[in-house]
């Protein structure tokens, strides 16, 4: 049920007339990056050693991380046994399951297996977050198109699929809020029904999740809402998690 990232990064119409300046490195699968304002170095060690750990326990498919070890245990053992650190993104993963009746499922390989691709991105990204607290310039978080903006004022958007030029929308992220997509216009159809294993075939292409607080349940409300559907996802998002507002865009 892994999630295909597909959000528009606007920063690059931004740099040049606003000094913005960002270091990138590869971890969990794709590209990280942090970005900063008004200049200065951007120390990424904080946020690099914050993925490389939630990796090395997370992963699915390292049969030595925690996750893998943990994979055949009940959830409460699961979450008596995890490390306290990724407590909360087990948590929440259980959670969006029993929200949708397991649609969104961390065990959809099986019962016995676990796979936090869908969430653990954004919690990865919280978790980022949390290690600048005195960030003294506008700081920006982004991991595979999870973003969270730690500081500062920050423009971006979901791209036009017809238009590689063009925005379907525009938005801006403000202290603590965070955003993520969910789409089929980057690798196909790939975001799998949780409670079947079969690819979801939608008239949608792509939801954006814009979270007020968390990057974590940004990523994981935009598969949620992919796989239920625009008319069921709005129903959802409404009745579940109020504080979030999605961005669709169709076939």
């Amino acid at each position: 049920m892994r999630a295909g990232v597909v959000i528009g990064f606007f920063l690059a119409a931004l740099c040049a007339c606003s000094g913005v300046d960002s270091r990138e490195w590869v971890c969990m699968g794709t590209v990280a990056r942090l970005s900063a304002k008004d200049g200065g170095e951007i120390d990424v060690a904080p946020a690099r050693d914050v993925f490389a750990r939630i990796e090395k326990l997370l992963s699915a498919h390292d049969p030595a991380s925690e996750l893998s070890r943990l994979a055949p245990l009940a959830d409460d053992a699961v979450l008596a046994r995890c490390s306290d650190e990724v407590r909360a993104c087990y948590a929440a993963a259980f959670r969006l399951r029993d929200e949708t009746g397991a649609l969104f499922n961390p065990r959809w390989r099986g019962t016995n297996t676990l796979d936090l691709g869908a969430i653990a991105k954004g919690f990865a990204v919280d978790e980022a977050a949390r290690r600048y607290p005195a960030a003294d310039k506008p700081l920006l978080i982004d991991l595979g198109g999870n973003l969270k903006a730690v500081r500062g004022t920050w423009k971006t958007g979901v791209r036009d699929p017809e238009d590689p030029d063009g925005w379907v929308e525009t938005f801006t992220l403000t202290d603590g809020m965070a955003c993520a997509t969910s789409g089929t216009y980057a690798r196909g159809d790939h975001i799998r029904d949780g409670r079947t294993g079969a690819a979801v075939k939608t008239f949608v292409r792509s939801v954006t999740v814009i979270h007020p607080t968390s990057a974590m349940l940004a990523d994981g409300l935009s598969t949620t809402l992919f796989l239920l559907g625009r008319e069921k996802g709005e129903a959802f998002l409404k009745e579940k998690h109020p504080e979030a507002r999605a961005i669709w865009v169709g076939r």
